[in-house]
């Protein structure tokens, strides 16, 4: 899969409303790293995610602890997936080149080149980024599977 050079960053945000306006937040890692500047202009993509009522609650949950509690650092969270890692996954979306999207915990981009939106495939994680990991499919599933 190619990436553009234009690509700065990628990263998983929820989008909050404050004071009447909807807001995503970017991490300041992402400030840090010096891909992008505070103060400037960039172009988003938003991409939908998964959900299902365990995870609906889930994040339900943890974003009512935010607001009594301090919220952990998401720098150092781990990407949920590691190289040579196996998953079963559906394509969800395909990105600008065509290929797969899915993602898995924690919202986590994996990006599965010559795959087809809706397809279920057994894939193995051939490279793991902070923001991204990218696979290649093992087996095509059938949708019973």
């Amino acid at each position: 899969m190619e990436i553009p050079d234009t690509l700065r960053s990628l990263f998983t945000a929820q989008v909050e409303q404050r004071d009447g306006s909807y807001v995503i937040e970017v991490p300041d890692r992402e400030v840090q790293l010096g891909e992008i500047a505070q103060h400037e202009t960039y172009r988003i993509a938003v991409l939908p995610s998964p959900s299902n009522d365990e995870e609906t609650a889930t994040e339900t949950e943890t974003e009512t602890k935010t607001e009594t509690q301090p919220s952990r650092d998401r720098a150092s969270q781990r990407p949920p997936v590691e190289e040579g890692e196996i998953r079963r996954v559906e394509i969800e979306d395909l990105g600008e080149q065509g290929d797969g999207i899915t993602r898995v915990e924690r919202g986590y981009v994996v990006i599965v080149p010559d795959t087809d939106q809706g397809e279920r495939v057994a894939v193995e994680i051939s490279d793991v980024r902070e923001n991204v990991a990218f696979a290649e499919v093992t087996e095509r599933l059938s949708y019973y599977d």
